[in-house]
């Protein structure tokens, strides 16, 4: 049967839990009585019982059993049945009375199934009513009208014989004007287990009480030096708060002798809201939560509850053996992830319950096994397995039933739980007479147990993971029934698991083949262990190059736990999604270390350097990573004299650096340059970032012409040097005595200074060629053309400058 996944927002008060049995039990009762007469109604009515009329099916009126109390009675108890008649006709029933039945023992747990199967049928037997003034009567009922009723009658009146399990049948029967003979109109039944004295050989009794839940918490720690923990939402605070389904299991846990099974995932994670921690919202936005005194009051209640009890902790998280047996195994590292989960165990529960668990045994989904799922359940350390007798089914025809340990081989040991005793609260028992019927099933499925054989027996009760809070409360209720029987005595679970095997038992697990298909169905697929083996990848290259790779292995380890989590069962896209989640925000962390964005980039010249900016925005630093820097085109532009570099690279958390890498230019042109992150192992880190970079190096026949330009500059400085020499000689000589006459007295030229020197070599230059060497110097027809474009006074574009 399906795992309970709902819980119960609230809880009625002990005073109201007690009434509801006691109906219960007295609703249960008619029903009992009514399958006990299964077989002999007609002898019933020859033995002068009041003929009545029997409906083909369900009758018109509804009988309740809400309360029946003692659940076990002995002698001189007076039973007390009480519960509500309901007229569902369309006629009013007249000269109604309601009464009590009794039917004869059932001998077989399969007899126990077979009159469970048919509580509120009139086809069934419905034993000999207990008459005289044990009956409540009614003049009339109204159609659609409830009324309640009690009836009170010692319990020698009900002329019990050996001990055993008696049905017990509350009946209603009256008629109506269509029909006016009185005619049984509607019956509920239940169990009386009868045993009032000491059993010789009692049965050793475990039951196991888990604290379980769903999956809580994310892989967020709120992205502050702090690691505040995120939770998917505030439901465990409303499971933890009174009323809620964790502290109803808690509150009725206390004051019972069971085995605490629980889950180290919940434990931290209760833990982790007795101090700050914030709460997804709808709008994907956290807000801080505000339970912390409610989830300190709840540990420190368990605390107190476990501290002399045996506590059985299970891997964090609760992982799915099956699922990961027949769907994770070939997956790398699934296996790994289970090691994970089971040696955390220590360090999660001790802490927080003070108190040492035990941490070898291994709980498949309802007990259900097959050898891989053996393999996988021990392949962490666990050497005991929890299975179901639904499972480990007996073949050798015993006429009882064994204790619940089984070698099973390879040094482990199955403990199997009786599947009847585990299963009988499974359903809705929110209506009162659902949970007394729950328990006085139980009851009498355990008497009926006990009665089978004198040998020393002990039987192990793993009920569902997740009990509702009706739930819990009918299974409180049958083990506090229990605990003051006489046929069983309670027992731990390890007690139980070196309990003396029984060699008739059958030790064969049931092959692959053989299990469950209904349980197959809601197993975790392969596809959600390759997502979590992809992010324990990711996580893998992340921490390498933190300085404190706790911060991360930690919470994100868990959350790989908690995706293999079998609370999973049936929510495959709540699954999905969780999974997704935790790798997205592994990815957010992982870019938060990264390379800035360039822009392209101009080289001027021979040489250069080019910056490149790595970027830190995680709280702690970053150290063990690689900037490569490479050019696409090394025969244009190199990177210290290669087609690539590298230099290491540390970063503080919150701060960035830049690193400079040495170029130099070969050509003219653009090159495309590649920058990218490298853990030392040599996987790349992050994204790349690609820019371009110009290169406008002035070439070697560039550099000629300018140095032929600036030879001439240099030989037209001489000439004019030596020019105003020999001007400045010419007019000292003539400012001799004659000097002033010539130079006035000539006419024809009265700017000319006097004769040329026949000495100028510039004058005889002239001669020759017919030309004035003294032209302007400016034209000379020797000077080279550019071969190169101006630089353009415009401002540069907005390409990044490197240093030079």
């Amino acid at each position: 049967m399906a795992e309970a996944a709902d819980f119960q927002g609230t809880t009625p008060s002990p005073a109201r839990r007690w009434l509801r049995r006691t109906g219960t039990v007295l609703a249960a009762a008619p029903v009992l009585a009514g399958l006990l007469q299964l077989p002999s109604a007609a002898s019933a009515d020859a033995a002068g019982q009041t003929s009545v009329k029997e409906a083909s099916n369900s009758g018109s009126v509804a009988v309740a059993v809400d309360a029946l109390t003692p659940d076990l009675p002995t002698d001189g108890d007076t039973l007390t049945v009480s519960g509500t008649v309901t007229n569902n006709g369309k006629q009013a029933v007249t000269g109604a009375h309601v009464g009590l039945r009794l039917g004869p023992k059932l001998a077989t747990r399969s007899a126990i199934d077979d009159a469970a199967n048919g509580v509120d049928s009139l086809r069934g037997a419905t034993g000999t009513e207990v008459g005289g003034k044990y009956v409540e009567k009614f003049s009339r009922l109204i159609p659609g009208v409830t009324e309640h009723f009690s009836i009170a009658v010692p319990v020698n009146k009900l002329d019990l014989g050996s001990d055993g399990i008696y049905q017990l049948a509350v009946s209603l029967s009256g008629q109506t004007s269509a029909e006016p003979w009185e005619q049984l109109l509607g019956i509920q039944r239940t169990f009386l287990p009868w045993k009032p004295d000491e059993a010789d050989t009692k049965t050793r009794t475990t039951f196991l009480w888990p604290l379980i839940s769903t999956v809580h918490m994310t892989a967020e720690t709120g992205g502050n030096e702090q690691q505040t923990p995120v939770f998917l939402n505030d439901d465990l605070a409303k499971e933890i708060s009174p009323g809620g389904r964790l502290d109803e299991m808690l509150s009725l846990g206390k004051d019972l002798d069971v085995t605490w099974v629980v889950d180290p995932d919940l434990l931290a994670s209760v833990d982790a809201m007795t101090s700050s921690y914030r709460v997804r919202t709808g709008d994907g936005t956290t807000t801080a939560g505000t339970h912390q005194a409610v989830a300190k009051h709840w540990l420190a209640e368990l605390q107190a509850a476990v501290a002399d009890k045996e506590v059985v902790a299970l891997p964090f998280a609760d992982p799915d053996l099956a699922s990961l047996a027949h769907n994770g195994t070939s997956v790398t590292g699934s296996l790994s992830h289970l090691k994970e989960a089971t040696d955390v165990i220590d360090n999660t529960v001790e802490p927080i319950l003070h108190v040492k668990p035990v941490t070898d045994f291994a709980w498949p989904v309802d007990g259900a096994i097959d050898p891989s799922i053996v393999r996988v359940a021990t392949s962490a350390g666990a050497d005991q397995v929890i299975a179901r007798s639904d499972s480990l089914q007996e073949t050798g025809g015993l006429p009882y039933t064994p204790s619940a340990a089984r070698p099973i081989g390879g040094g482990t040991t199955a403990v199997v739980a009786n599947a009847r005793l585990s299963t009988a609260f499974e359903g809705d028992l929110t209506k009162a007479s659902a949970e007394t019927l729950a328990v006085q099933r139980f009851l009498s499925t355990s008497l009926a147990l006990n009665l089978q054989s004198n040998k020393q027996r002990s039987v192990v009760v793993a009920p569902q993971r997740m009990p509702t809070t009706a739930q819990a409360q009918a299974m409180a209720a049958a083990i506090a029934a229990l605990e003051g029987g006489t046929w069983s005595d309670t027992q731990q679970l390890t007690a139980a698991a070196k309990a003396k095997p029984d060699p008739g038992a059958t030790t064969k697990v049931p092959s692959t083949g053989d299990y469950p298909s209904a349980l197959r169905k809601q197993e975790l697929p392969r596809s959600a262990f390759e997502a979590i083996a992809a992010t324990q990848d990711r996580l893998d290259n992340f921490t390498v190059v933190l300085t404190d790779e706790s911060r991360v292995v930690t919470p994100f380890g868990r959350a790989m736990n908690r995706g293999m989590s079998t609370s999973w069962r049936g929510h495959a896209d709540a699954a999905q999604s969780f999974r997704s989640d935790v790798e997205d925000h592994l990815n957010v962390l992982a870019d938060q270390v990264k390379l800035i964005d360039k822009s392209d980039t101009k080289l001027s010249g021979h040489s250069a350097t080019i910056p490149v900016t790595v970027q830190n925005n995680l709280v702690q630093g970053v150290d063990h990573l690689v900037l490569r820097l490479t050019s696409t085109s090394p025969t244009r532009l190199q990177i210290g004299g290669h087609p690539y570099d590298e230099q290491p690279v540390a970063v503080s958390g919150g701060h960035s650096q830049t690193v400079k890498f040495t170029t130099s230019a070969k050509a003219n042109g653009q090159a495309t340059v590649i920058a990218q992150l490298y853990t030392q192992d040599g996987q790349a880190y992050g994204r790349p970032v690609t820019f371009d970079v110009k290169v406008t190096e002035f070439t070697a026949t560039v550099m000629l012409v300018i140095g032929g330009g600036f030879l001439l500059l240099v030989l037209a400085g001489f000439r004019m040097y030596t020019q105003r020499k020999r001007a400045a000689a010419r007019e000292a000589e003539e400012d001799g005595p004659d000097g002033a006459d010539q130079a006035t007295d000539d006419p024809e030229n009265p700017g000319h200074d006097g004769p040329e020197n026949p000495e100028d070599p510039m004058d005889r230059l002239s001669e020759e060629s017919g030309t004035d060497a003294r032209a302007d110097d400016s034209e000379q027809p020797s000077d080279p053309t550019a071969d190169t474009a101006s630089e353009s006074a415009d401002p540069s574009g907005t390409g990044e400058r490197v240093d030079r």
